[in-house]
């Protein structure tokens, strides 16, 4: 199975290729309005594209443009989508919600019983079958809800933000059960936990404005992020500019690093370090080699069992006795240090 995707819809400023091999599961972030949801309702046959092209199996879902008006129904796709909420038939038992979609294919209700007490057992719900949605928690009606998307045979599965509704006992199930469902099977997920890129995805695509600002395998996006979301993700910081020597030349000055390999002087490049590299001073702080950025404290937040300082769009942890020493508070200016051995380098 594979599925290779290519639209544009003008009027969300979305434009978008991307394609599958035939069992991977890509994951698709970015920030609010990235065009995350446009690409999933494209895909699913929800939302009509002013051009472009999709294709899954070799069969075509909508081709439009160059002459070409072709369009394949919502139906007829072989796709399924899978919310954020179950959205079940509130009428029907589990069983009768999973056997919906082979029984709409026309296989008789007795083997549509018999698949869907299979596909219930897969997910860990049997024991849920003759119960309707109102009498199921939101983990029991989500896993029902995967095994009526399953039960349909999808050459692709969509999932959107699957785990978002859940409480955090019910979320790590559902994540397992994912991961064990997605192995043979094509999938895009969108999602904004980074624990599900990292638990489900082969690769990630970051969407920004409706375009793709990154893409890749996963951990080697969130080991070297070469977008500020990606970055955010990765919990690190990170500052763009151009390679100069020992590090890079951006808006706030030098910034000195180490690079794996050379960077050519003058190339577009990023240095990247996390927060728990930097250290906060009331006064500039001298000594070899290191870099120090004045900025104005911003907000002063909880992480884990440390307290991240932010400013000027940088983060920096330090420990609450480390707060309360320093007598830290917002707008107050202070400045973050990092050591050049913890600032690493490389072209974006």
């Amino acid at each position: 199975m594979t599925f290779s995707f290519q639209a544009a819809v003008a009027e969300r400023g979305f434009d978008v290729a991307l394609s599958l091999g035939p069992t991977e599961t890509v994951a698709v972030m970015g920030p609010n309005g990235a065009g995350k949801s446009t690409l999933l309702s494209v895909i699913a046959g929800l939302v009509r594209p002013d051009g472009g092209r999709a294709e899954l199996n070799g069969r075509t879902l909508f081709h439009l443009g160059e002459g070409q008006r072709r369009w394949t129904a919502p139906h007829h796709r072989g796709t399924a989508l899978l919310a954020q909420e179950p959205l079940l038939f509130p009428h029907l038992t589990a069983a009768d919600n999973v056997a919906f979609g082979p029984r709409s294919a026309g296989i008789p209700r007795r083997q549509a019983m018999e698949q869907a007490a299979r596909w219930l057992d897969d997910v860990e719900a049997g024991d849920l079958a003759g119960r309707r949605p109102a009498e199921l928690s939101g983990g029991q009606a989500q896993r029902v809800a995967v095994a009526r998307a399953l039960a349909a045979d999808p050459g692709l599965l969509l999932l959107d933000e699957p785990m978002a509704a859940l409480d955090i006992h019910s979320a790590p199930l559902l994540r397992r059960l994912l991961k064990r469902v997605l192995a043979d099977r094509p999938a895009i997920i969108i999602t904004h936990d980074v624990l599900d890129a990292l638990m489900l995805a082969d690769r990630v695509v970051i969407l920004e404005n409706g375009r793709i600002a990154e893409e890749g395998p996963t951990r080697q996006v969130l080991q070297k992020p070469r977008s500020a979301f990606a970055a955010g993700l990765a919990g690190l910081n990170f500052v763009v500019g151009t390679s100069a020597g020992d590090g890079i030349l951006a808006a706030r000055g030098h910034i000195a690093g180490h690079s794996e390999d050379p960077v050519p002087a003058g190339r577009p490049a990023v240095a990247v370090f996390p927060p728990s590299a930097v250290s906060v001073f009331l006064t500039d702080a001298h000594g070899s080699p290191r870099n120090s950025f004045a900025v104005a404290i911003t907000d002063l937040e909880p992480h884990g069992d440390q307290i991240r300082v932010r400013g000027g769009g940088l983060a920096a942890d330090i420990t609450p006795a480390a707060l309360a020493d320093l007598g830290l508070v917002p707008g107050m200016t202070v400045h973050l240090v990092v050591k050049a051995a913890a600032v690493s380098v490389y072209p974006l």
